[in-house]
């Protein structure tokens, strides 16, 4: 069998195509987006959705952060906790530390005070509440 190669085409190698990179770069970038946002979800780690304030500011120090969601279930970092594991977990930090509590909206105020009172009972001194900015 006697193939004709006179019909084939050789490509200049001094230049690039144009469509092959285009679709490289576009199926980069797909696959980045997609990574980066599987990665923004996992982050999050515990699903909250926190109230809106208008008077709200960034903080600056890294603070430790105690998470209730709308079961009212306590998470310090992300390990659930019990109340009294809480209370021993907390004790054990640097009084300096500064405390971050993130509540679900649809949580009771009296489980959100309960943690507060639990934080300034062990010495914490500065203990926030996170909040979404409302425009």
């Amino acid at each position: 069998m006697r193939f004709n190669f006179s019909r084939l085409k050789f490509i200049d190698s001094r230049f690039l195509e144009a469509v092959p990179l285009a679709n490289c770069v576009l199926l980069l970038l797909v696959f980045f987006l997609l990574t980066w946002n599987y990665s923004a979800q996992t982050q999050a780690g515990i699903k909250v959705s926190l109230p809106k304030a208008v008077t709200s500011e960034t903080l600056g120090a890294r603070a430790t952060v105690i998470t209730i969601t709308r079961e009212k279930a306590l998470y310090l970092g992300n390990d659930a906790v019990s109340t009294q594991e809480l209370v021993s977990r907390i004790e054990a930090l640097p009084k300096k530390d500064s405390i971050l509590i993130k509540a679900d909206k649809g949580t009771s105020l009296d489980r959100v005070v309960e943690v507060w009172d639990i934080c300034r009972r062990a010495g914490i001194q500065q203990v926030n509440i996170a909040t979404t900015q409302a425009r």
